[in-house]
């Protein structure tokens, strides 16, 4: 991990998985969209006690970033009884997505905002598939798929 312009830095899927299990306020957020939840799959926090916050970045079709996503993260967070000092991984498909929201929210105070670079699905291989060189599923994490 180490720190970069306007967040607490970058962390790889299997990093980010041992942190979320061994600090007991860690907690993940995939900010991916309902579609790719329902059809790509989702962390599955389970055996480590916990559940990822799904809160959607983007929307489809989007015009940018939801208006209201730090506002929504607060609210979720604080349901949870975390602070400002809670660390948060955020997760998208491919390390994009997630990287601005973690900027988002170090901005308006959270001081421990991580992305997990590699993503869910990592980047495209050599026959453009994506999921099989990096990130969470690469990784062979536990995930789930509705």
């Amino acid at each position: 991990m180490h720190s970069v312009g306007g967040y607490a830095g970058d962390i790889i899927a299997k990093e980010a998985f041992e942190m979320i299990a061994n600090q007991e306020n860690a907690v993940l957020v995939d900010v991916r969209t309902q579609a790719e939840w329902s059809f790509v799959g989702v962390p599955d926090l389970r055996p480590v006690g916990k559940e990822p916050l799904l809160v959607e970045w983007l929307s489809f079709p989007s015009s940018g970033p939801h208006p209201e996503f730090a506002r929504t993260v607060s609210e979720l967070l604080e349901k949870k009884e975390l602070d400002r000092e809670a660390s948060i991984y955020f997760l998208c498909r491919s390390g994009a997505r997630s990287q601005a929201a973690a900027i988002a929210l170090t901005s308006v105070g959270y001081t421990k905002c991580y992305n997990i670079s590699d993503g869910f699905e990592g980047p495209l291989d050599g026959d453009s598939h994506r999921g099989t060189t990096s990130g969470w599923k690469a990784a062979g994490l536990p995930w789930i798929q509705s």
